[in-house]
């Protein structure tokens, strides 16, 4: 008779539900003699993945102090839902993934409750906020990192019940097509310069940043008519936004200028350089190997709370790994049309061209060579079977 265990996991944004999702699949695959059940704020993958939703993940995802402000209702409710879920249900254990506005505060509820609660993707305190490390200490019986330096970061203010199992990107990040074959596919010249935009996933930062990147894109065009440009999404929710920002661009977009659906690291695979919003997509299009130029545009409100409370040297992910500015870093006030086309081209440039793809290279390799997911899956048994104190 197989023994029977219950987790509850909670993920709040689409990354933090394809990593969720992930991590479910290796549990299982680490204890198939174990029945799990699964049940918490999932978003598809997750419940592709088998979790049930006693919360609706995808609508959690927002950014920026208003937007938050204006949502509270939905997430004191979320919260309530899960909190009952928890007390009814007695989960073995509680992950959190990511999402730490909400997770963070969700983690002192349950660990009141007297569950035990592991986080899986450390929230970026060393960047800002770092007061939160309270809560880490107090309510997070076990924290996972994915970045080489966090459990460093976290042992030197005391903290030792952290385990580092490497970034579950780091075998996962690859383009599935040749240069050759996503050229053909999407009617673009092999033998001319691709570069690619990526805007964001989230309204808020598509209707703020992609205009600006299509008024650089028009402005290249102008020094080198031949560059072609692709504007990679993830899913078709992002499309209105993205259709709608090249409709309404106040300048001659380029000639050729592509809308790449579910093809993102193809897209970046195959180009010669890209603009990339701050984020997770920093990571990937390093782990690529990509040239890029790191930005970032908030509201003017956003960014003049927010900016105090930040304190690192780099903004952009592959940065921080890197332990220096390998990629040019254009926030708020730096990130315009001009800035944005000068260092593209620059980065066309195959001396500049070369020499960064092999700092991405080198910085990259301190990611692990994969098997995150794996990792983690086991640590969180651990925690189950013999809980930590």
């Amino acid at each position: 008779m197989k023994t029977k265990r219950k987790i509850m996991i909670v993920a709040g944004e689409a990354s933090g539900d394809g990593h969720a999702a992930k991590l479910v699949h290796a549990i299982r695959d680490s204890a198939p003699e174990t029945d799990f059940e699964f049940f918490g704020a999932a978003g598809p993958k997750m419940r592709e993945a088998g979790v049930e939703a006693v919360v609706l993940a995808d609508d959690l995802s927002i950014v920026g102090l208003a937007e938050i402000g204006r949502a509270l209702p939905m997430f004191l409710r979320a919260k309530r839902d899960l909190k009952s879920a928890a007390d009814c249900r007695k989960p073995n254990a509680v992950i959190l993934v990511d999402f730490p506005d909400f997770n963070l505060k969700l983690a002192k509820v349950l660990k009141k409750q007297g569950l035990t609660v592991v986080y899986y993707i450390s929230p970026q305190l060393w960047a800002w906020r770092k007061y939160r490390i309270a809560t880490v200490k107090k309510y997070i019986d076990l924290m996972i990192t994915i970045l080489p330096f966090e459990k460093d970061w976290y042992a030197e203010r005391g903290v030792r019940h952290v385990e580092y199992v490497g970034s579950p990107l780091a075998h996962e990040v690859h383009s599935t097509r040749s240069k050759e074959e996503f050229c053909r596919v999407h009617g673009l010249d092999p033998s001319e310069p691709i570069v690619s935009l990526l805007p964001g996933s989230r309204h808020k930062e598509i209707v703020r940043i992609l205009p600006v990147m299509i008024e650089a894109a028009a402005q290249i065009t102008v020094e080198q008519p031949d560059v072609q440009f692709v504007i990679p999404i993830g899913s078709g929710k992002n499309r209105f936004d993205v259709d709608n920002a090249v409709r309404e661009a106040k300048v001659k977009t380029p000639k050729i200028l592509k809308i790449v659906e579910g093809e993102t690291y193809d897209a970046i695979n195959v180009s010669d350089a890209a603009a990339v919003t701050s984020g997770t997509a920093t990571l990937e299009t390093g782990i690529i190997g990509t040239p890029m130029a790191i930005v970032y545009k908030s509201s003017a409100i956003n960014y003049y709370l927010l900016k105090p409370l930040i304190s690192v040297e780099h903004y952009g992910l592959i940065n921080l790994i890197a332990d220096e500015r390998v990629a040019m870093e254009l926030i708020q006030h730096d990130f315009t049309a001009n800035t944005l086309a000068a260092e593209l081209l620059r980065l066309m440039r195959p001396d500049v061209n070369d020499a960064m793809r092999e700092k991405l290279r080198l910085a990259t390799e301190k990611l692990g060579h994969g098997g995150a997911s794996k990792r983690a899956a086991e640590a969180v048994l651990r925690v189950i079977e013999k809980p930590l104190g």
